[in-house]
This record gives C-alpha cells, structure tokens and sequence, in this order.
C-alpha cells in the first residue's frame, strides 16, 4: 500500500513539473536526466517513499525501515525489509486448535464440523476455543461411571467416599453399590484374643515352645529374645541364635597360622612343617632331620628341611631326598677329567693312562709320558742312539756319509776337498749334514709349525733359500721362507701314528758366494692323548 502511495505522490510532482513553465528540470524529464528518480527544479534530484538521496546527490538507495524502526509492525510480527518499503509478518505459529489467516491473525478450527476429532460413536463433540470436548450420548445408572470411551464402571465407594460407614463398622465394596460389616478385634504378630474376645493380650513365646532351643529366652511385650552362649549372636530377623565365624570376624588375630571355624567356637591348626603350641594357637617349628628323611646329611631350615650330598653325589630329581652318584666321566667336563680315560667309582672317579709308555701323574689325571731312555728301560744296542716319543721310544742309528766326519752328536761336517777328486763334485756337496729327531702326536690341528731351521750367525745381506727335496711325496708338510730361516709346517691332518724322514736343503748366499746346508729330519707321529705335552723343537 505504501507503495502504491510513494508511486502516487511522485506522478502528482511530475505533473505538476510539466505544468509549471518556470522550471528548469521540466525539458530534462523527457530527456537524459541525470537524477535517478525524481527532479524538483535548479538541478535537485529528489527520491519516492522509502528511499533516500544518496552523497552523490543524484542517485537514490533503498531505506531499510526495519534498522531505522520507521515500521510500524506491532509485538509478535517481524519486520521485513522490501524494496521501497517493508512488510509485517507473524514471528510464531498459531498452535494446536488453530489456523493463520491471510491477514496473520490466527482463527479458531472447528474439529467438530471438519471431522478432525477423536470421540467415539457412544459420544457427542462439542466444539471449544482452541479444542474439542467429548459429552457420552447415555448415562450410567447409580453405582457407576463412564470412563473415557463411554463404558460404565463400578465406582468403589469405600475409596471414593470419606466416610460411607457409620464408626465402629468397615465398608466392603460390591458391583453398583457398598455394605457395612461390624468391625471385629484383630491381634498383631506377638498377641493373642482373650477368652472374651474383647482384647488382645501378650503371648509368651519363652512358654509356648522351645523358641531359643538350648540357649536362654527373654519374653517381650509381643516379641521375645534369645540369650546366646559364648560363640553365637541373636539374629533379630530370623529370631535365631546363629554361630560366629571367629575365623572371619578376627582374621590374623587368633591363630598364627590356620583358623577353621566350629560351631559355637574355632581350632587352630598349622602349615606343613610346624606345630601347634601348648597354648592352641601359636605353630612351632618342626625339626623333619630327626625323622631322618634324607639318605646322607640333613639340615632344619625354619618350616622345612633341606637335603645335602656328599662330593660325588647329587640329589635325585624325583624326591630331593636321595643322593644320586655323579657320573663325572659322563658330565660335559668329562672329557677335560682324565687326560686318557676316565672311570666312574661311587662317590668318585679315577684315571687309567695306556698300558705302556705312560704314567699317572701325581694330581691323579694327566698322563705322564714315561722317558724310556732317560730312565734306562729301552732296549737299544749300544751302537744305537735312544729317542724318546709319547708313549714309547726308538733306537736310532747315527752314521756320517763318505766324504764327512763326525764333529759333534748328531752332526757332521764335509772333509776337506783333496785335488785327486773332482773339485765340482766336492763342493757341490753340503758343508755340514745336521740330524734332527721329532716327535708329535695324531690329530694334531694344522696347521702346525714343527721345525725351523736357519744360520747359526746372521750378516747383513745374507740370503737363504729352503727346499724339501725328499720324504715329503704326499704333500703332507711345507717349507716357508721367514725373515730368519726357514718353517716347516704340517699342512694335512695325520689320524693315525706315522714316521717321516726329510731331507731338507738350506742354501747360503752371503757375499755372493754359495753355501749348501743340509738337515735330515726323523718325524714320529705317535698315538693321541687329549691333554698334549708341550714341545720345542733345536734348530
């Protein structure tokens, strides 16, 4: 409507303009205007209802009467802003009973005409302001009442009535109506009625029966009590005296050990090695080594007793009581016991060594090589040299080869080179031939180093060069060349007892000039022992 009213007031100042022959702005109304809405004279624009002119002066922009509260909306509409103006509109509904009209305003619904209620064919709608009420079509007779889908009811008058009875009467209710029965006297639970029937008196439970059993009774004024022995309590529910369970009331308090609950007391008892006191309550200490549980030593610990072995024994995995012999030959240590076999003996072992060449040391265990020729128990002749080995020996014979003589044991030197021989046959022969003899057993790890040979004196520039050049066919040793001498070591694993005689060239260079050594070595492979002896082998 205000709309209509701004748009109405702005056609009346346009033909008022084109009327009036003094304005400026009138041949600008029908051309290009610069105002945006309207021009009232000397280049002034103006604006309709609900807008406002705009800092440029020409240009008009919509009024938000909403923000400004030049509405006019009442308390329970909202205020919407519109182009030009603004419009009204209910904030909430109308609610149940109710419709919105176009106008906003909220009318009441007839549910009886539309149909739209809920009573039943017993009864008649009636239409209320913003609900409906249901009226039953027929009433009940006296006695009762229709309940909400129109059946009739027994109204229970001794409930719906304060007093329907005259004193000293009970109203007992009936279907459509009620009686009154005279009262008659009741007794509670502890009374009974006297003779009369007038009263009720107390009863004496202590008399009429054996209430408390074996304890003492206490008559009450409609009850009774029970005086309990020692070790029971009065239950005031079931009217009983019942057993205390000392055990659970006084737990740790009156048995050191076990506690187990009798009827109207309690007995103590102890765990597995004790005893109980003369007091019937503390637990002693049990000494089981008197009752002689273990095979060989016996010592009491507090509660209990623990078994001991003599050396060489061990307790059984069964009973912890029996000692067991040790089979210390079978331990996983046995092979280091005895250097050569071990025996087991009750409580204890012993070592054997082989039957000849060997003797029993004085720990017991290892084995001692027996030196034949050092004692004088060999059987060399006495053009024969006796070399000790493990476990035995050998007789040796030492002879020098034409063209050398004897100058110390076991070595010999070239003779002097006369001029009927042929001068290159005689110095090619070694200067000195040196006998060794060495001795190790089988099974030994290699490598191994078992003999080294080299110059008596060394001088600066000396260069010597090793070469086994018999004895060795199958390959079984090697020599090495060290910043001293030679090496010679055992490169394959001998199992078995076996003798090898090398011959060995060490040849001299000092000063340019040639020099041939030569060594032959004895080597005797004897039977293993577990414990090796040590050895050193001369040069």
């Amino acid at each position: 409507q205000r709309v209509r009213q701004s748009r109405s007031q702005g056609l009346q100042i346009l033909l008022y303009l084109v009327k009036s022959s003094s304005s400026s702005c009138v041949s600008l109304l029908f051309s290009d205007s610069n105002c945006s809405q309207l021009c009232v004279g000397n280049g002034t624009c103006a604006c309709h209802d609900g807008y406002q002119l705009r800092q440029d002066g020409v240009n008009c922009e919509d009024v938000n009467e909403c923000l400004t509260g030049s509405h006019n909306c009442v308390i329970g509409q909202g205020c919407i802003n519109t182009e030009g103006s603004f419009r009204c509109q209910r904030e909430t509904s109308c609610g149940t009973g109710y419709e919105l009209k176009d106008d906003n305003a909220c009318q009441d619904i007839d549910e009886c005409s539309l149909g739209t209620h809920n009573c039943g064919p017993d009864f008649l709608c009636t239409n209320t302001v913003g609900s409906f009420r249901c009226h039953p079509k027929e009433r009940c007779s006296d006695g009762y009442i229709q309940d909400a889908i129109g059946s009739c009811i027994d109204i229970n008058e001794c409930v719906a009535y304060t007093t329907p009875c005259p004193h000293g009467q009970t109203c007992i209710n009936t279907v459509g109506s009620y009686t009154c029965r005279r009262n008659t006297v009741t007794c509670g639970r502890g009374y009974h009625l006297t003779e009369d029937g007038t009263r009720c008196e107390d009863v004496d439970e202590c008399r009429a029966g054996n209430v408390c059993g074996d304890h003492g009774c206490v008559n009450l004024m409609g009850s009774y009590r029970c005086e309990c022995r020692i070790g029971f309590i009065f239950n005031s529910i079931t009217r009983l005296c019942e057993d205390i369970n000392e055990c659970r009331h006084y737990p740790g308090r009156l048995c050191a050990h076990k506690c187990e609950n009798t009827e109207g007391s309690y007995t103590c008892s102890c765990t597995t090695g004790f005893k109980l006191s003369h007091d019937g309550r503390n637990c002693e200490d049990v000494n089981e080594c008197d009752a002689n549980p273990c095979s060989q030593e016996c010592a009491n610990v507090y509660g209990s007793y623990q078994c001991y072995c003599r050396r060489g024994y061990q307790l059984s995995d069964i009973d912890g009581m029996t000692c067991e012999d040790i089979d210390e030959c079978a331990l996983p240590t046995g092979g280091h016991v005895c250097s050569y076999r071990c025996s087991n003996a009750p409580g204890s072992f012993y070592c054997t060594c082989p039957p000849t060449g060997y003797t029993i040391a004085h720990n017991g265990r290892t084995c001692q090589d027996i030196d034949e020729c050092a004692a004088g128990t060999h059987n060399c002749s006495v053009s024969e040299s006796c070399f000790n080995t493990q476990g035995g020996f050998r007789c040796l014979s030492f002879i020098c080869p034409p063209n050398y003589r004897h100058i110390a044991k076991g070595r010999c030197e070239r003779v002097a080179c006369e001029f009927e021989q042929d001068p290159a046959l005689c110095f090619s022969l070694p200067l000195r031939i040196s006998f060794y003899n060495i001795s190790f057993p089988a099974n030994t790890p290699v490598p191994a180093d078992v003999f080294r040979m080299g110059a008596s004196n060394s001088v600066p520039g000396d260069k010597m060069l090793f070469n086994i050049i018999s004895g060795n066919e199958e390959g079984y040793f090697v020599v090495e060349q060290k910043a001293h001498g030679g090496e010679i070591s055992l490169r394959r694993a001998l199992n078995a007892p076996r003798d090898f005689f090398l011959t060995v060239e060490m040849r001299l260079i000092r000063y340019g000039t040639a020099h041939l050594y030569m060594a032959k070595i004895a080597v005797f492979v004897t039977h293993e022992l577990s414990i090796r002896p040590s050895r050193t082998f001369p040069y």
